[in-house]
């Protein structure tokens, strides 16, 4: 009995389930998500020098910035983003504007409490007060302007400085094998959607040929016989003539001309 009522059970998911829905869940996994990040309490943050907001969690192996009221992470040359810090990551296929900024040796500063040779004595912003806060600090331009991100006697780079080590950082960023890889991914996909949508569009051309040869074809058929009628009709009166001339006797003349000369 009880294996009776689970077939029925299986049956009627399988009744209700539509089959898009089972392709959309395969694909969600195909696209791939980075593994979930465990935290036993939300995580503190600090700020990066030289950075308009930048902050990163300290500590920990993995790359997780929060930046412009989202959560950011690295991951096999890909960028995912999330409004928390622990769940819900959606593939973004662009590399942030802000990563660039970052410098790349951060960790080992932050270990030596030292930035670029001055005292770094950066504070730990807990996650409450992050996000109470984020928006004004940005606006506002908070850790630069009032505390230059905790370091001691530090000057910001000059605004041509900090381009030129943003386009180095770039160019080291795409040499990353990882990240190589990445953009060969993205070219092939990005080739076979072009050659799906050509093939379709082929057809419905053909069927519109064809639609067309056919109509025309319809349109000729049908002018053709009032035209053989007409004809006919005209040719009907002309025959009926010439019948009804050479049915009439041909012998009534000659026969009165002679009558007349007897009677002579």
């Amino acid at each position: 009995m009880k294996r009776l009522l689970l077939g029925t059970v299986l049956l009627a998911l399988a009744i209700v389930v539509p089959v898009p829905t089972i392709a959309q869940v395969n694909l969600n996994v195909n696209i791939g998500l980075p593994p979930p990040m465990v935290f036993q309490a939300p995580p503190d943050v600090i700020v990066m020098p030289d950075t308009n907001s930048v902050y990163v969690v300290p500590g920990i192996d993995l790359d997780l910035f929060f930046w412009n009221g989202w959560w950011w992470r690295p991951w096999e040359g890909r960028w995912y983003r999330s409004r928390y810090y622990n769940r819900g990551w959606g593939y973004y296929k662009n590399v942030p504007s802000f990563y660039f900024d970052v410098d790349p040796g951060w960790r080992g500063y932050y270990r030596d409490h030292n930035w670029n040779g001055h005292q770094w004595n950066y504070e730990r912003i807990p996650n409450q007060r992050l996000r109470q806060n984020w928006k004004s600090w940005h606006n506002d331009r908070h850790w630069e302007k009032q505390k230059a991100w905790g370091v001691q006697g530090y000057q910001p780079r000059p605004q041509q400085q900090r381009q030129e080590l943003r386009q180095q950082r770039q160019q080291q960023y795409q040499q990353r094998p990882e990240v190589q890889q990445h953009q060969q991914q993205r070219q092939q996909q990005q080739k076979q959607p072009q050659g799906k949508v050509q093939k379709p569009g082929q057809q419905p051309q053909e069927k519109d040929q064809r639609q067309r040869q056919q109509s025309q074809e319809k349109v000729q058929q049908p002018g053709q016989q009032p035209q053989e009628k007409v004809q006919r009709q005209r040719q009907e009166p002309q025959e009926k003539v010439q019948q009804q001339q050479h049915s009439q006797p041909q012998g009534k003349p000659e026969r009165e001309r002679e009558e007349k000369q007897d009677r002579k």
